[in-house]
């Protein structure tokens, strides 16, 4: 079940007065409950068919290492969205060649409908951009390159 899908049905549980949610799927099993303000998350391994089934993965958009130029590397500290301005149509915050401070903010990461800012963990020149705006983006995964 792919992030996007997952994500919507969160919403619909929490948004509605269902307090919990099964779905079975050929890709698996969710189960998202809701109780005392938190929402609990559950998915089961595949379940297996008499037939095989074969199942394609969403891919993952990851960095080589041998893709990554030398400098520090500002990882994504959740999974989420990647947005590289405050809205659409403004102004990145920013680009290949900016200079940046230690605290300013980089980007955005949305992550269950909160904007989360992130911020430069180093001073230095952004010298390259390793998400495309709008991307999903796992924990750890590389966004920037700053030297």
């Amino acid at each position: 079940m792919d992030l996007r899908k997952l994500k919507t049905l969160i919403d619909l549980v929490s948004d509605s007065n269902v307090s919990e949610l099964e779905i079975t799927e050929a890709e698996g099993k969710v189960r998202i409950v809701k109780g005392g303000g938190a929402m609990v998350y559950q998915a089961a391994a595949p379940v297996m068919v008499a037939a095989p089934v074969a199942v394609a993965a969403a891919p993952v958009a990851e960095v080589p290492v041998a893709e990554v130029p030398l400098g520090h590397v500002v990882k994504s500290p959740m999974v989420g969205t990647f947005y590289r301005s405050s809205s659409p149509g403004a102004k990145p915050f920013v680009e290949v060649g900016s200079q940046v401070k230690e605290g300013e903010t980089i980007c955005i990461i949305e992550a269950m409908k909160i904007l989360n800012e992130i911020e430069a963990d180093k001073a230095g020149t952004v010298v390259k951009m390793l998400c495309d705006n709008g991307q999903a983006v796992e924990y750890g995964q590389p966004l920037y390159v700053i030297e």
